[in-house]
């Protein structure tokens, strides 16, 4: 039996629920979704609820959960009508709130039928989460909580929804969701809570392959991936090992589960948003089409999906209670974000290590690529760790330029490296007889368990790393989400025995990276990151190009007079070691030209770890498998 998150809310807040609602029964809401017009990127459902005569809110959902911002696509929700008992009804939006609309209900009707259609927009880069591009002609990812409406004055615990789907002819799915029963193209799902409904999106296509994780074993984990073309499915046979020993190593790692069952919703695809997103017993990830038949793509991504599932244990099973709130209308409170993503992002690193995706080399020239940003992000000197999570919801939409003095949602790569420098404290303080695993064993761990929430907050993390070894961690979570640096915060990786060094060697985990994101990464040398086509995202505060003028927006046409493009660049910072001339870039600003002198003689600069001899070699302890 799942356990009630209404119930965990009023056990630990006191929250009320109206007298009325004990006396009337829950609403029960039967929701049928057309997906057949997915390829056109329109989806039509039909809903019914029960109602009474006056006024019925109904609410869209708007805080998305694990999307962190009011991020329900309410703008894309269109054909909206209401009719009860054969005849149209009224209905007017909120004016104090976009996701609320207002019904008007005639004497004589019981129930109302919504009809509505979602238009999931089109183009990878249209949108965020789930909100972005969902379709293409080969597959799509339904997300509930774009589909339905739901009645005001129920917690998302009480309402229940049964729901059903009408593929396009031929499409096979994946999805978390228990199946009543299938017939053709058609599927009806068991009664479910709202809650879980939202919880558990679908994945569907022409080309989906289901790949079992842990064959025979409870509970069950599979993948469940959709892609564009059958050729992206046809990944080596050790990915998929790699991917079996990542449950394996979760659940060492974890010592219990939370879940029924898990289904990895993958979708591979050059034209959906690109992102991933948590649920208790599934998670919806999405990134290129070729990513498990292409090394590259592979080494890039490896920490993806087990961040994702991580969040399973950190983020679905253990919430901060101020994330916590009783519907999707609620204001949810980011302040905890280190622990829900930082601790997640820390875990979904070592995990790949461990379970054989990337070699001890590739997790260290990716741990050296993030400490590197950071250590070169001058925003860090005004806005701290703590407001980066404060602010998470407008962050998540703030523009790539001036993304080093803005900061982004830095409590994913800052939180890596401060997770791993509690992961070093626990192992010195207790002489290598603890470490990180012991704290998520008892955080998250025993005993296994349906999805369920089970809150916390500061002083739980604060009291349960105590529990592991005693050390003064409120004094230095408090240091960490205040300070402001300079620089970035190294104790990890100095405790665990490396040392963050620079030379003109490009990592092939830097290349891939490079070559995945369309850039060149010059933050390091000249301050600089150029988009190939020489357009600039971004400059560094402080460094070669930004005291020289050049800011976000502009565009470099010519290097030392020759036409731009990377290898060119990157030969003449090399060249400029050898001489005393500065480096010459001819820049375009709105229409205009200029060139743009950098007194720059360092050659490429790339971030590395190398081993401090003096120390124990912990980080290799770390990610070792278990």
């Amino acid at each position: 039996m799942k356990i009630s998150v209404c119930a965990v809310l009023i056990a630990l807040f006191g929250l009320s629920i109206p007298a009325s609602l004990h006396a009337a029964a829950a609403p029960h809401i039967t929701i049928a979704l057309d997906a057949t017009d997915a390829p056109r990127k329109i989806f039509h459902a039909q809903l019914t609820i029960p109602a009474s005569p006056g006024t019925l809110t109904l609410y869209y959902p708007k805080w998305i959960p694990g999307e962190h911002a009011p991020s329900g696509p309410v703008i894309d929700l269109a054909g909206l009508k209401f009719t009860g008992n054969g005849q149209f009804l009224k209905w007017r939006r909120a004016l104090d709130d976009n996701w609320t609309v207002h019904v008007e209900v005639p004497p004589g009707i019981q129930e109302v039928h919504a009809s509505l259609d979602f238009i999931s927009p089109a183009g990878s880069e249209s949108a965020l989460f789930s909100a972005g591009a969902s379709a293409t002609d080969k597959m799509a990812v339904i997300s509930w909580n774009q589909v339905l409406l739901y009645p005001k004055g129920w917690t998302a615990d009480q309402i229940t929804y049964s729901a059903s789907v009408r593929f396009p002819a031929g499409w096979r799915f994946g999805t978390a969701l228990p199946i009543a029963s299938q017939s053709g193209d058609q599927a009806q799902f068991a009664p479910v809570s709202l809650y879980t409904l939202v919880d558990s999106p679908i994945i569907t296509g022409e080309y989906l392959k289901i790949v079992p994780l842990n064959q025979g074993q409870k509970p069950a984990v599979e993948m469940d991936i959709a892609a564009d073309s059958a050729s992206a499915l046809d990944a080596p046979q050790e990915v998929w090992a790699e991917y079996s020993n990542l449950v394996k190593q979760a659940g060492i790692l974890f010592g219990g589960t939370h879940y029924s069952d898990y289904h990895f919703l993958y979708s591979l695809s050059d034209h959906v948003a690109h992102f991933g997103l948590e649920h208790h017993e599934s998670n919806d990830s999405r990134t290129e089409e070729r990513t498990l038949v292409n090394p590259d793509l592979r080494m890039v991504h490896a920490s993806f999906l087990p961040h994702e599932y991580v969040h399973s244990w950190n983020g679905k099973y253990r919430l901060p209670a101020d994330l916590t709130t009783s519907d999707y209308q609620q204001t949810m409170q980011d302040d905890l974000l280190w622990v829900y993503e930082g601790l997640t992002e820390y875990l979904g690193e070592i995990l790949p290590a461990r379970s054989g995706m990337w070699t001890p080399e590739q997790f260290r020239d990716e741990l050296a690529r993030i400490a590197a940003q950071l250590d070169h992000r001058p925003g860090r000197s005004w806005r701290n760790l703590q407001d980066t999570a404060d602010a998470a919801a407008v962050l998540y939409y703030a523009p790539k330029q001036w993304e080093s003095w803005r900061r982004e949602v830095d409590y994913y790569d800052e939180d890596e490296l401060n997770w791993l420098w509690v992961d070093s404290i626990i192992r010195q303080q207790s002489h290598g007889q603890k470490s990180i695993d012991d704290f998520c064993h008892l955080f998250h761990g025993a005993p296994s368990t349906p999805p369920m929430v089970k809150t916390y907050n500061f002083d739980d993390v604060v009291n349960a790393l105590n529990q592991v070894v005693a050390y003064d961690w409120r004094g230095f979570w408090t240091e960490r989400l205040t300070s402001h640096g300079p620089g970035a915060p190294l104790g990890g990786i100095e405790g665990s025995g490396w040392k963050l060094v620079y030379d003109e060697h490009r990592s092939e985990m830097m290349r891939a990276w490079e070559e995945d994101h369309r850039t060149i990464n010059a933050s390091f040398s000249v301050g600089l990151i150029i988009k190939e086509e020489g357009e600039i995202e971004d400059t560094i505060e402080g460094m070669p190009a930004a005291q020289a003028g050049i800011g976000p927006g502009m565009k470099i046409l010519a290097v030392n007079g020759r036409r731009f493009n990377g290898q060119v660049f990157r030969d003449a910072l090399q060249a400029g070691k050898n001489s005393s001339q500065p480096l010459q870039l001819l820049v375009e600003n709105t229409d205009y030209f200029k060139t743009y002198a950098l007194n720059y003689h360092g050659g490429e600069q790339y971030p590395h770890l190398v081993r401090d001899e003096s120390k124990p070699d912990m980080l290799s302890d770390i990610i070792r498998a278990h």
